[in-house]
């Protein structure tokens, strides 16, 4: 009998492979022929699954958004089935930042994959709509948490997002030493705080 070959699984080691090039080596050394070495195979075996850089990157950052999405959902689970919106708000905003070995791989992956839509129309439209659901997810949860009373009324929805997202801008320092993971997640906790009225 044939032997089963799984392809997500494969497709999601050379994902974890390229995530190591761009985090040990940087976008530079970002070439299929680089992740095909750091996955072990050969380049016409990652060329089987990816006939492209830009494919082999889009689908990493898209493996990376879904594994950031199963963080969160873990994070979630000590909250309970009705967790509060500041809960939920905190766990997402902590997992955007590289504060561990997984969240610094997707990171450096989000990095890489920004630099890399700035010149390439393709990977702009997707990076650019990937963005866009998420920020949509944050102002829906911001609406309700104001809908509910969590958040005075009096609040601008739009800006309260864009704010709160504001605060993942400490990645690049953090990654550079320049802020500690502890003082990143005060200011976090601080700005919610604020931000929520319960």
């Amino acid at each position: 009998m044939p032997k089963q070959v799984d392809h997500r699984g494969r497709r999601e080691a050379i994902a974890r492979a390229l995530w190591q090039v761009v985090g040990d080596r940087g976008i530079g050394h970002l070439s299929m022929r680089e992740v095909a070495g750091e996955a072990g195979i050969s380049l016409g075996q990652l060329q089987h699954y990816f006939a492209s850089r830009a494919a082999m990157l889009s689908f990493a950052m898209d493996f990376a958004s879904e594994q950031t999405a199963l963080r969160i959902q873990r994070g979630m689970k000590e909250f309970g089935d009705h967790p509060h919106p500041r809960d939920v708000l905190r766990v997402t905003l902590a997992e955007m930042l590289p504060l561990h070995a997984d969240a610094r791989a997707a990171s450096r992956m989000s990095a890489a994959y920004v630099l890399e839509a700035l010149h390439d129309e393709n990977i702009h439209e997707q990076a650019r709509t990937g963005l866009s659901q998420g920020r949509r997810r944050v102002e829906q949860l911001v609406r309700q948490a104001i809908s509910d009373g969590h958040i005075h009324s009096d609040r601008d929805p739009v800006t309260e997002t864009n704010l709160l997202l504001a605060l993942t801008g400490f990645t690049p320092l953090i990654e550079l030493d320049v802020v500690s993971p502890q003082e990143a997640l005060d200011a976090i906790d601080q700005h919610l705080a604020g931000l929520f009225t319960e």
